[in-house]
């Protein structure tokens, strides 16, 4: 793992440093070819240039974004935003279900709307895959 991502990681109270921890491993595991750093402060990981999921910290949970996940039809993950973004929070890793989590990742690398080009086109998006 990147040395930022450990920094971000350390910074965080045991119990949230645990859900990232786990967070990051499998993101790693399932997604080996994605790019990641710390964008806009925290942990985001990137097919081709496109964000397509990380993690923040909020003040009560840790939060797992999917940029594309409205379009995966999960009923666990919330909404988020307005585009196709959606969510799912954490207060606890026993909460992380690491079966639905590496399902979301190979869904995050099939269906992808482009972010990358988002400004370009003046805030309309567009879908690359799936």
């Amino acid at each position: 793992m990147k040395s930022e991502i450990i920094e971000y990681h350390q910074r965080l109270t045991p119990a949230d440093q645990a859900i990232c921890d786990l967070l990051a491993s499998v993101i790693l595991e399932t997604l080996p070819e994605a790019d990641y750093k710390i964008w806009h402060a925290h942990p985001v990981w990137f097919l081709e240039g496109n964000p397509v999921v990380g993690y923040q910290k909020l003040k009560d949970s840790v939060r797992l974004l999917f940029w594309s996940g409205q379009s995966f039809e999960e009923d666990q993950l919330d909404k988020e935003g307005k585009f196709k973004a959606a969510e799912i929070r954490y207060t606890g890793k026993e909460q992380i279900k690491v079966a639905d989590l590496k399902r979301w990742l190979e869904k995050a690398r099939a269906i992808q709307w482009d972010y990358k080009n988002i400004v370009k086109r003046k805030g309309r998006l567009e879908r690359l895959k799936g």
